[in-house]
């Protein structure tokens, strides 16, 4: 039955991208089957090189051809080092005020080694963050031309693919929900860069010309601050410009007209939507809240779609599970299932056409209890990283099972990018390519 499984998920799904262009991959999918890529490994075991990267950020590294793009924040004084899982008190309202230098790094696909490095901005923050965000958290994206680094509360920066500046578009500061910082990664669509800023000042959605930054239109947004990354949805009946919001998930046409909307997000969103199965999956969980949605959208909505009280789905809405969505890990689907990794270790599968629970809340690993970085998914199995650098590899499929863990001994909060056979993780000062070198 397992081999059967296996052979049917790597005939359901495309070979692993030779690229990773932004934040989880092609179409935010989370998803590149690949028998080259490991499914174990360790600090030191199928590991093609490890380097340092200098100063801090959670941004995930991006990937084409021989370069691999992330983007830091160095400060002259160490940061207060994070601690891990969810707690409160981690509000850092303060502004530091000693030189920060925020940077652009491409690393070399070979060898590891830094090819070159640029410097967008130097000066004393104008904005602080949550200790356990960092200036540099949005992901940078690339279409092989240019790299388009991103800082929310200090705007875009491209370089060439050899690390000629090729345009800036300066903006912010903008204050955010107790001073938490910026998060959501710039997503690009032919010639167009788009920019969702929803912060507790003025918040927008833009869209600019990936040429030469010229903005095309902008359109002003009914939200405080959000952390969601916003999605492009090419669907049957036309392309969309997805973006979740505590308000409102409102998704727009190219032009930046409102297509449709709807309410019942929990108060802070942050996981990024993504579509399958002809299905949009919407998701917001912060733990403080009674209410933790998931939603399947069907195209073609027009206006406002939200649920009435005490409804499950409508024409538009497939399906709704009230309390399922995650806070910070964007959930996944791999074949049928629908899966969900909760920041506290829990794991809980549901079937992706029809939202039923194949399989309630597991726990991972007694002692695994923090999760920040999305799954992903490949070669029949799901990987889950936890804070502590432990990858967990679990058993794709309607039986929850745990085949085994791969520990780096470092924090780690970014998702990591898969491409040619290989894995690119993030740590806290270390870059891995982790590939089959035994």
């Amino acid at each position: 039955m397992r081999v059967l499984l296996t052979l049917f998920l790597f005939a359901s799904f495309s070979r692993a991208a030779d690229q990773w262009p932004q934040f989880r991959g092609p179409q935010s999918s989370g998803v590149a089957d690949d028998p080259q890529v490991p499914d174990t490994w360790s600090a030191t075991r199928n590991v093609v090189w490890k380097g340092e990267i200098p100063g801090s950020g959670w941004s995930s590294p991006v990937v084409w051809g021989d370069r691999i793009f992330l983007t830091s924040v160095i400060s002259t004084v160490s940061p207060e080092a994070p601690k891990k899982g969810l707690y409160f008190g981690g509000n850092r309202e303060a502004i530091p005020a000693d030189e920060h230098r925020w940077m652009v790094y491409a690393v070399d696909w070979k060898t590891g080694k830094i090819a070159w490095v640029r410097e967008v901005h130097r000066g004393v923050p104008a904005s602080s963050h949550h200790l356990k965000n960092t200036y540099a958290s949005e992901t940078p994206v690339t279409d092989g031309e240019r790299v388009y680094s991103y800082f929310g509360n200090l705007g875009l920066f491209v370089f060439d693919m050899d690390g000629k500046p090729v345009w800036s578009q300066p903006w912010g500061p903008f204050h955010t929900r107790y001073g938490w910082g910026t998060a959501a990664s710039p997503v690009l669509y032919k010639d167009r860069i788009y920019v969702v800023n929803d912060n507790d000042d003025r918040s927008f959605l833009a869209a600019l010309d990936k040429r030469t930054g010229k903005q095309i239109w902008r359109v002003e947004r009914d939200e405080d601050s959000n952390w969601s990354t916003p999605y492009i949805w090419e669907n049957d009946r036309r392309t969309e410009i997805i973006t979740s919001g505590t308000r409102k998930v409102r998704a727009y046409d190219l032009d930046g007209k409102l297509l449709w909307e709807f309410g019942g997000m929990s108060s802070i969103v942050i996981p990024t939507p993504f579509a399958q199965h002809g299905l949009l999956f919407l998701a917001s969980g912060y733990v403080g809240d009674a209410v933790r949605p998931v939603y399947a959208v069907r195209a073609g909505a027009r206006g406002d779609i939200s649920l009435k009280e005490g409804e499950a789905s409508n024409e538009y809405i497939a399906w709704y599970q009230r309390q399922a969505g995650p806070y910070n890990p964007s959930p996944l689907v791999y074949g049928d299932y629908y899966y969900t990794l909760l920041d506290r270790g829990i794991f809980t599968c549901h079937d992706a056409h029809t939202g039923r629970e194949i399989y309630g809340k597991q726990r991972i690993d007694p002692e695994a209890a923090a999760f920040t970085a999305s799954p992903w998914a490949s070669n029949g199995k799901i990987f889950a990283l936890s804070e502590d650098g432990d990858t967990f590899v679990i058993q794709a499929g309607s039986e929850f099972k745990v085949l085994g863990k791969n520990s780096l001994g470092e924090m780690c909060m970014a998702t990591p990018a898969i491409a040619r056979g290989s894995l690119i993780i993030r740590t806290a000062t270390k870059l891995y390519r982790i590939g089959r070198t035994e």
